[in-house]
């Protein structure tokens, strides 16, 4: 089984069961997508969107609380995910699913907003590079990047450090002994990368302003916005 479909088997495995765990198995997760939402910002009444990896579409839905007249794509490898969002956001009109992989995404429209929330982080190192160039290509002058993830610890020490503090907190929370080991299981398909390193990819590509907007352990939010003058 090649690393995409790894990933995709596996979400499709919890995806029923995968809202309900979210919040444990973020410690942060209240300012972490708050914060995510809050950069979400444009001056577009009706914004068009992209959430790569979109899931079971919850950051989705939050975008759409905030721009209700939005236009949205969600794209996932996973089908029993975009089921899952496909439910929670029957009553939109103005939404899109795509079942693809993400990282060669070249758009016919042009995109105000992309986003990403917990799933860049299971690409190759080369596949992330390669899909901040096709974001910046995707993206209208102004338009904004946001990609909420988790990132690699810049020392083995700090690694641990990160490793070990998620881990104890997911033990103290209510979760199944099942639940825990299966959130465990899924984190051998995680090929994360230290946030540095991310954030000099971005401005390689050609992304201005770019950000670590917010950080708790290894869970990160990114901002990088794309410059009138870039192609």
């Amino acid at each position: 089984m090649d690393g995409r479909n790894e990933v995709s088997s596996k979400f499709d495995e919890v995806a029923y069961a995968y809202d309900a765990q979210r919040r444990k198995l973020i410690p942060c997760f209240n300012d972490f997508y708050q914060t995510s939402v809050s950069l979400a910002d444009t001056s577009v009444k009706r914004p068009n969107i992209l959430d790569l990896g979109a899931g079971t579409g919850l950051f989705s839905s939050l975008l759409l609380e905030k721009y209700p007249e939005a236009e949205i794509t969600l794209i996932d490898l996973s089908s029993k995910m975009l089921e899952v969002a496909e439910s929670r956001l029957a009553r939109y009109s103005n939404v899109n699913y795509v079942l693809d992989d993400y990282t060669n995404y070249i758009a016919l429209d042009k995109y105000d907003l992309i986003v990403s929330a917990l799933s860049i982080h299971h690409l190759s190192d080369s596949d992330k590079m390669k899909l901040y160039k096709n974001t910046l290509l995707n993206l209208k002058a102004n338009g904004v990047f946001i990609n909420a993830d988790q990132v690699l610890g810049h020392t083995e020490a700090i690694d641990m450090m990160y490793r070990g503090d998620w881990k104890s907190k997911v033990e103290a929370s209510s979760l199944s002994r099942e639940e825990k080991d299966s959130a465990y299981e899924r984190t051998k398909i995680d090929r994360m990368t230290p946030l540095q390193t991310q954030l000099n990819w971005l401005q390689d590509v050609g992304f201005d302003d770019v950000d670590c907007v917010y950080k708790y352990y290894n869970f990160v939010v990114m901002y990088g916005k794309k410059r009138e003058d870039s192609h």
